[in-house]
């Protein structure tokens, strides 16, 4: 493994990348510690536990509990990209005939996808900090109409260049830019996590030491055995054998040869986890607009309700993802495309005829391996929220599940970029 890291620093694009995508990082550390103006942060940081905003601390890396530039994080570009993907789903025409034109198309949707984050993001940035402030009287210092636009607009910009450092990473450096932030901020958030846990279990004196470290002990035996999970379903896939016919081209025989279609059990990755989590959340975010200290009103039931660890949040959450893993995966995988494509070029599935039946089967093997996989989501995601519970765990490391599933995705798929970059070039490969 070390001598696969020294190989990376050995080629000079791809070291170039590396740094690159680090320093971008860096560049994001520092700006979750830069607080918009007319804001008591000190407030807030009291807070910062509860259940909401430990939740949404965890995935922008501790801005909004410093009230940074970068405090709704990377969530209004999320919600964007959902809205636009829907949308080009058969829903507006231009859109999709948008989605089937390549490169040119694609920039289009990016576009816009880029002004409806500015949109959005201005919109949760009113709601979040006038809900807030109602929430806890005093974070806004200067309560004026100015200063509400002042800190929307910040809050905005910091959206924005999220999102322009995320294209730059995807562009110039290795791995997915977005990815990278949300993971970046999990990771920061992991010293912080732990230090919470020991001072749970060992910061009260009438603790026993002993159960104290023998919780801690199943603690990390379940994490492992989930990252172990997680590695295992994430790599799985399932070959489906295809025998091409010996073709006579010109003077030549060609064909004849045996190979196979990879279906992953996951194709969808990590993106349904983090589309239903934004989903989830968007009710509570709206309805920050009108929450009052004294806990009362539809706004109050909504947020507190549409919230992952809360039962209806939860419900919903659960079959988002399973709904998010069957569009994605059929978005990447077109059964249709498959078969016609392997009829083209004399290819057949031993025991299936080309054709209809090719593709019926190919979609009855990905409905399977789809269900298997967004059962296996959906438990990764909600058994933590109960296993705290038993274990009697800071609500702020509630969400485990989903950070250990966005980290270990995010990490793999970086990890196979650098090893075809690698490989590419004639060095051993980076994974063993």
């Amino acid at each position: 493994m070390f001598r696969g890291l020294s190989n990376i620093f050995k080629v000079g694009d791809l070291r170039r990348k590396v740094v690159f995508t680090l320093l971008m990082l860096v560049v994001f550390r520092i700006g979750t510690h830069v607080p918009v103006p007319n804001v008591n942060v000190e407030i807030l940081q009291q807070s910062a536990q509860s259940n909401f905003l430990g939740f949404l601390n965890t995935f922008s890396g501790g801005a909004l509990q410093n009230f940074s530039v970068f405090a709704m994080g990377i969530m209004p570009y999320i919600t964007a990209s959902i809205i636009m993907q829907l949308l080009s789903m058969d829903v507006v025409p231009k859109f999709t005939q948008w989605s089937k034109e390549g490169e040119v198309g694609r920039r289009k949707i990016a576009q816009l996808t880029r002004y409806g984050t500015i949109v959005l993001g201005f919109i949760q940035s009113i709601g979040m900090t006038i809900g807030f402030n109602r929430m806890y009287p005093g974070l806004v210092s200067d309560t004026s109409w100015s200063s509400y636009a002042l800190i929307a607009l910040t809050l905005t910009a910091g959206t924005a260049f999220l999102m322009w450092l995320g294209e730059q990473i995807t562009e110039k450096g290795i791995g997915n830019g977005i990815s990278l932030i949300i993971m970046a901020g999990i990771v920061a958030a992991v010293p912080n996590g732990i230090t919470t846990i020991i001072q749970t279990q060992f910061g009260d004196a009438n603790n026993q030491v002993f159960f104290g470290i023998l919780k801690l002990i199943g603690v990390f035996l379940v994490i492992v055995a989930l990252i172990v999970g997680v590695i295992f379903m994430q790599q799985g896939i399932r070959k489906i054998p295809v025998q091409y016919a010996k073709r006579v081209v010109g003077r030549k025989m060609t064909g004849g040869q045996s190979t196979h279609i990879p279906l992953k059990i996951n194709s969808a990755g990590v993106i349904p986890v983090i589309f239903s989590v934004s989903l989830v959340m968007f009710p509570s975010t709206i309805a920050s607009f009108w929450v009052n200290p004294q806990g009362t009103g539809i706004a109050t039931w909504i947020y507190n309700n549409f919230q992952v660890n809360a039962p209806l949040g939860m419900t919903l959450y659960a079959f988002l993802i399973i709904g998010f893993t069957y569009f994605y995966t059929f978005v990447q995988v077109n059964p249709a495309q498959m078969s016609e494509n392997m009829r083209k070029n004399g290819g057949y599935i031993p025991g299936i005829r080309p054709g209809k039946n090719t593709e019926v089967y190919i979609t009855r093997t990905l409905n399977r391996l789809t269900l298997a996989g967004a059962l296996f989501l959906t438990f990764i995601s909600i058994m933590p929220f109960f296993f705290s519970a038993i274990a009697q765990l800071p609500q702020s490391i509630y969400i485990g599940g989903t950070s250990l599933l966005i980290l270990i995705g995010v990490v793999l798929d970086t990890m196979k970029q650098i090893e075809s970059q690698m490989i590419k070039r004639h060095y051993e490969g980076f994974i063993k």
